[in-house]
């Protein structure tokens, strides 16, 4: 299965998906294409690293700066998506990983890619999910309602905001004392865990 990770930042969880491609023979993905709506995420150091190609799909790459400054937020979305779905034809892409992606992917590409778009979300969804949930602010939520556990859910994309198919969630104690911070550090290990673990599991359901 030939998979592109979308990426936002330092691009720890497209380590782990790098890392375990390279250590199993086995391994049911093969990772053809990086693209970040970030020019600056460290995560494109990786891909290179791994010798990986890496596409800028930022808004002012798609739209150039005049356009990213006068475009509204739809129009962006919709923007980045189309090119997202160029690209994906450009490398034969069979499925889409969401690895620490910040835009709503939006328009056609939900429907061309339907059931091979998976996304990892900090949280164990339904519970704390859509618009405005993602990085510390989910974890903050989680702390003001003194929530017990707290973890990480990988789930299909669909046309909603987080709301598609659960395939992987890890859980981890809440702890007295705990800030965004520490709640993050206990969760991220279970990240990669459970992105490898879901992007097998979609290998898998691909293949039938």
């Amino acid at each position: 299965m030939n998979i592109a990770v979308l990426v936002s930042g330092g691009g720890t969880n497209l380590q782990a998906l790098i890392d375990y491609e390279k250590s199993r023979r086995d391994c049911p993905y093969h990772i053809v294409v990086v693209m970040s709506d970030r020019k600056d995420a460290y995560a494109i150091e990786r891909a290179k690293r791994a010798g990986i190609p890496v596409e800028n799909v930022s808004v002012s790459a798609v739209l150039g700066s005049k356009g990213a400054e006068t475009a509204g937020r739809d129009e962006k979305r919709i923007a980045v998506s189309d090119r997202v779905l160029t690209d994906c034809g450009k490398y034969g892409v069979d499925a889409i990983v969401l690895a620490g992606w910040l835009t709503v992917l939006a328009g056609e590409i939900i429907a061309a890619y339907s059931n091979r778009i998976v996304n990892l979300h900090p949280a164990l969804l339904p519970k704390f999910g859509g618009v405005g949930m993602w990085g510390h602010h989910v974890h903050e939520a989680v702390l003001a309602a003194h929530e017990k556990e707290s973890g990480c859910t990988v789930h299909l994309v669909d046309a909603g905001c987080d709301t598609g198919r659960i395939l992987v969630q890890k859980k981890v104690p809440v702890v007295s004392g705990d800030t965004p911070d520490t709640l993050y550090a206990r969760i991220a290990p279970y990240e990669h865990e459970a992105l490898v673990e879901g992007v097998c599991m979609l290998a898998g359901m691909l293949k039938k």
